[in-house]
């Protein structure tokens, strides 16, 4: 599987796309496809139904959170020094990050092709959260873009479920987030079992029970 003819057919097919290949150095080589949120939804019909192979299949799709982080990198740049042109080092700091990530591996049953990897990029890790759901497309993708919702905060737009899978409705934060801080004590965090305890309390009261 060729991804720079991937990325050729997508480009052919649906105008406008921005696409992006991130390598990967690992001795999997196992490089991916960024996608630009606005046109994901066309990109990822046109792998389903038109590609060749064509991406059938949705094995498993997963979040990352990268947190925005400074980077420092030293850079030789010429100054006058005493009158004198030296060349000496400066430290350049950048920002990176600040972004969710949503990973999904794409597979073709019928010509035993993959995985294609496509990755797709909130805006940042605030109000910018919201992704286009590719649940309509692979089925298979439901229930993963619900957990990658409650453990990272991602809005899936179009979604047809998105409520959360792992956590309580009532929980205000999200776990795999890299900022996320546990409770001090998780007895006194309120969990989903604490009505069924006061209902079945009530009853025994009631009852004349314990």
């Amino acid at each position: 599987m060729n991804l720079e003819e991937i990325k050729s057919q997508i480009e052919a097919n649906v105008p406008g796309c921005q696409l992006e290949i991130i390598p990967n150095g690992s001795p999997s080589g196992q490089h991916s496809l960024l996608v630009d949120t606005d046109h994901a939804f066309a990109v990822a019909s046109f792998l389903r139904e038109s590609a060749s192979p064509r991406f059938d299949y949705c094995s498993n799709a997963t979040g990352i959170d990268w947190p925005l982080k400074e980077v420092s990198t030293k850079v030789k740049t010429k100054k006058i020094v005493d009158g004198v042109e030296k060349e000496v080092d400066e430290v350049v700091k950048t920002q990176t990050g600040g972004y969710l990530e949503v990973v999904y591996h794409l597979f073709s049953v019928e010509q035993r092709e993959g995985p294609l990897v496509l990755r797709m990029r909130t805006q940042d890790r605030a109000e910018g959260v919201h992704l286009p759901s590719l649940t309509p497309i692979w089925r298979s993708a439901e229930f993963q873009e619900r957990e990658i919702f409650d453990l990272y905060g991602v809005l899936f737009d179009g979604h047809p479920d998105l409520r959360r899978l792992l956590m309580w409705e009532e929980f205000q934060d999200f776990p795999m987030r890299r900022d996320y801080v546990d409770p001090d004590d998780y007895e006194y965090e309120p969990t989903a079992h604490d009505d069924v305890l006061k209902r079945a309390q009530a009853h025994q009261s009631t009852e004349g029970g314990l």
